[in-house]
């Protein structure tokens, strides 16, 4: 099954065919996910080879990316990144765009990974979502939430979180798992099948948050190899 079947067979995505209908969509009956899939004209190659990336994140502001010296494609490439970013502004988002060599990785020793290649979901104290679009390089990948089991629920995980915490399985231990980010984080059942954002499609995924009718978007960024083309990311 190809990723475009992934997303529209699943309940869990709605497809819509504007940005107008990116904002006014709501999460609700299941939905966790909007995508609004595009295939756009831009040369993010080009943009991408007049960049100097750095190991590690590195933001890009709307000044630096109009004073490359590009030709149309790459002109193109950087209207098109602006208007998103604009779009999330009027908002009142604070989007970033992050031209993204290799993440940090959680070498934090213990059960559960925290780092972002860690299929997991994003959280807020009051009502939020996050936005994001990948324009080059490997896009972000997503698990639907019947095919995934939260990492704590695991026995032997929980087992090991309880050592680890040393003391019983209470409310207490509930808060650390909390704290530490540990019930965010989940695996896939051996049934999964993870589907991609793809590139160019701009989503709007819920997130864990009180009062949520939906439960949140479970996604991850996408493991790389050294060699591998940078990712350019717009997020929000």
């Amino acid at each position: 099954m190809t990723t475009r079947d992934l997303i529209s067979q699943s309940p869990r995505i709605k497809e819509v065919a504007s940005f107008k209908e990116l904002v006014s969509g709501s999460f609700s009956d299941g939905i966790n996910a909007l995508c609004w899939r595009r295939t756009l004209a831009g040369d993010f190659a080009e943009l991408v080879a007049n960049l100097e990336p750095q190991e590690g994140i590195l933001p890009l502001d709307e000044s630096l990316l109009k004073e490359l010296p590009l030709g149309v494609g790459g002109k193109r490439a950087v209207a098109e990144i602006l208007e998103d970013y604009h779009r999330l502004q009027a908002l009142e988002r604070e989007p970033l765009i992050n031209l993204i060599d290799g993440y940090p990785r959680d070498e934090r020793p213990g059960p559960v990974a925290t780092d972002v290649f860690s299929y997991h979901a994003d959280s807020a104290p009051v009502e939020a979502d996050t936005w994001l679009c990948t324009y080059h390089g490997a896009p972000s990948e997503g698990l639907r939430n019947e095919e995934a089991v939260r990492k704590v629920e695991i026995p032997e995980i929980r087992q090991a979180l309880l050592e680890e915490y040393g003391g019983p399985d209470d409310e207490e231990f509930e808060e650390y798992l909390q704290d530490f980010c540990f019930d965010l984080h989940y695996d896939p059942l051996p049934e999964a099948r993870p589907y991609s954002f793809g590139v160019g499609n701009l989503w709007r995924i819920a997130i864990d948050w009180p009062g949520s009718l939906v439960p949140p978007c479970i996604h991850r960024a996408p493991l790389t190899q050294p060699g591998d083309p940078v990712r350019l990311l717009l997020i929000g």
